[in-house]
């Protein structure tokens, strides 16, 4: 009796098609861990409760890819970033547009509501972060002082503070009342995608691609620790409420960090995919991610997560034993003074740069008739955003929490370990006693011989990138089949095992020339070698090594990766899309100028010889770059994240034009 009653500590909730094409951005509420906002390339945002299946309202008026959106605090307004730069503010009880804000010159990238007053902050890739007056559409401070793309924004719990993280490595903590830059933390070596406050002490956690978390005391203003993530990176990260702990979003887990020392508490395998948001709510926490139109959500019991040093796992680095942590919780640092009013002050400002503001009325008009909020569903919209009684705040603070489903048998645990396939229903109803394979195809069914090849291959898949796995599987010829015995399934397997050994194994002696290459120092040399090879994924394997030092650039490295980047570009891998865009930018931010200044100089007098293979390297270099260049304008229309990243080269490069 007692295993029919055992429930899972993670499961999947649901699946939804969000929009009519790709999902570009999705958050949750904080307040209720109930509402959902997605952006999408179709130029609309989305409204949903988390576990219903029907669009409660869906908001028109940008006509550019949604890029970047917000919930307020109290889940009243929301805010929602485009492609263009251009920031629209809805009313969500009022289901009208309340703000369109204009300003910035490039895609937004990160946006986060005043936690008292009525200010939004936005962040873009035209490097600016911008504090605006909702109540009266105005700009009221610019914030210089970052060089690349603003990725995220975050205001401190007391709203005196705002925190900004950028391409350009660096964390960036601004005085809201003062508007002048108080900190600037430069210890991360990639680009800085993520920070996070802590809810009630003075630190600050920032997640950057060099594939570190680190945290920051805001009273001395140094790192009080540094945690390296494992091979699969971090994606989204969020403080426990009582602040106890940090919950990192990985592709395939959540983890559970402390910080003094560092250390990994507990480790939930969630096979959530791109996860992109986080919340807790009811000592559950939700997770939703999303693949191309698909949103899915997920729930974690943190009542079966150790949280604490009960649960130690030991040091992140280290598995050698620790000396018991100081309990979170006791005057370690300063904790957060919250007023109970709302913020004034940054209102005083706006009086510097009143030349910002743009509210003329009939735009007003004209943007009222441009941008709807259709209510898809007026019956969970009534229930959700216009309650009977007007003290409930929306949607309503008290929720039941989401019924855990039971534990899959053992015969199914491999079948739920598998990232493309979470085993767990779409919708988890308790009742569904005999989840049995029957409900979802199989082993068998995941080989992809009917199936349309897509065009760009995602980077977050089940398979090795490179390689197509269905080419040494042997064709599934009845799809009805449902169940597969295990002798079948293994006899099938072994099948196509030997053609996988030598694939891999060649690429294994592949990557041991490379390393023994690297190994003298000579990174041109590596490179020579790997692209001698004629295998792009050893090329990409290289560049992701070297794309993370830009100090191993050199001028005559830039001739023999630039032909492999225009191959890169072109790929139908995401990933090698990806490696090929960072090292494009790369090139153009260090060498660009560089070139254009050799190629523009006289020519000197006498016999120089370095100067001549300079200048050689130069126009071989201009002469790759022109190539590209075309490449890139073809590639500025696409929607979605590589579109941006294209929109971003292809202003680089404009001075090739």
């Amino acid at each position: 009796m007692a295993a029919a009653v055992v429930t899972k500590t993670a499961w999947k909730l649901q699946e939804i098609t969000a929009h009519s094409s790709n999902v570009s951005s999705l958050v949750l509420g904080k307040n209720s861990g109930r509402l959902l906002a997605t952006g999408g390339d179709d130029c609309r945002v989305n409204i949903w409760s988390v576990n219903k299946p029907n669009c409660i309202m869906s908001l028109t008026g940008h006509t550019t890819p949604v890029e970047s959106v917000k919930i307020s605090i109290n889940e009243e307004l929301i805010v929602a970033g485009s492609q263009s730069g251009s920031i629209r503010i809805w009313d969500l009880e009022a289901a009208k547009l309340l703000r369109t804000l204009m300003g910035h010159k490039a895609n937004i990238c990160s946006l986060d509501f005043h936690p008292f007053g009525g200010f939004v902050a936005s962040g873009s890739m035209d490097t600016n972060v911008k504090l605006w007056d909702v109540r009266r559409k105005g700009c009221v401070y610019r914030y210089k002082g970052h060089t690349q793309a603003v990725r995220c924004l975050r205001f401190s719990p007391d709203g005196k503070w705002l925190a900004s993280s950028s391409d350009d490595h660096t964390v960036k903590l601004w005085d809201l009342a003062a508007g002048k830059i108080m900190c600037e933390f430069t210890e991360h070596t990639g680009p800085v995608n993520v920070v996070e406050f802590h809810p009630n002490e003075y630190l600050l956690a920032s997640r950057s691609s060099d594939r570190t978390i680190r945290f920051w005391d805001l009273e001395k203003f140094q790192v009080v620790s540094c945690i390296e993530e494992e091979a699969i990176p971090v994606r989204c990260v969020l403080f426990n409420p009582d602040g106890c702990c940090l919950y990192a979003g990985c592709q395939d887990a959540l983890r559970v960090y402390g910080w003094e020392p560092e250390r990994c508490f507990d480790v939930v395998m969630v096979n959530w995919g791109k996860v992109a948001d986080l919340s807790v709510c009811n000592n559950q926490l939700i997770g939703v991610s999303f693949s191309q139109s698909i949103v899915s959500s997920f729930v974690v019991d943190l009542n079966r997560v150790s949280k604490c040093r009960s649960g130690l796992h030991g040091l992140v680095r280290d598995d050698k034993p620790l000396v018991p942590p100081v309990p979170m919780g006791s005057s370690l640092r300063r904790i957060y003074d919250r007023p109970s009013t709302t913020c004034s002050r940054p209102q005083r400002m706006k009086q510097n740069s009143e030349s910002e503001r743009r509210s003329p009325s009939s735009e007003d008009d004209r943007e009222e008739k441009e941008s709807t909020a259709e209510i898809k569903n007026p019956e969970d919209y009534k229930e959700i955003f216009q309650p009977k009684n007007a003290i409930t705040r929306t949607p309503p603070c008290k929720s039941e929490p989401f019924p855990a489903p039971p534990e899959d048998e053992p015969t199914l645990a491999k079948e739920t370990s598998r990232p493309s396939q979470v085993a767990d229903s779409q919708t988890p109803l308790p009742s569904q006693e005999n989840p049995v394979p029957i409900q979802r195809p199989p082993v068998a069914a995941s080989t992809p011989v009917t199936r349309v090849e897509p065009s760009v291959i995602p980077a977050a898949r089940n398979e090795p990138i490179g390689l197509k796995a269905s080419d040494f599987l042997p064709a599934v010829k009845n799809q009805s089949l449902t169940e597969i015995v295990d002798d079948e399934a293994m006899s099938q397997i072994r099948k196509g095992h030997d053609t996988m050994c030598v694939v891999l194994t060649s690429r294994h002696k592949n990557l041991d020339v490379v390393r023994a290459k690297w190994s003298t120092g000579d990174i041109k040399t590596s490179m020579d070698s790997a692209v001698d090879m004629n295998d792009l994924s050893v090329v990409v394997d290289l560049l992701n090594i070297i794309n993370q030092k830009a100090s191993l650039w050199k001028l005559d490295l830039c001739t023999v990766v630039l032909p492999q980047v225009e191959k890169l570009l072109q790929s139908k891998y995401e990933s090698y899309v990806q490696t090929g865009c960072t090292s494009l930018k790369l090139i153009l931010q260090r060498f660009l100028p560089l070139i254009m200044d050799i190629l523009a100089a006289p020519p000197s007098v006498g016999v120089d010889i370095s100067r001549e293979e300079r200048l050689h390297k130069c126009r071989l270099c201009y002469k790759q770059l022109k190539n590209i260049s075309n490449i890139i304008k073809n590639k500025c229309g696409l929607s979605g994240r590589h579109g941006s990243a294209f929109c971003e080269l292809h202003l680089l490069m404009a001075v090739l034009e």
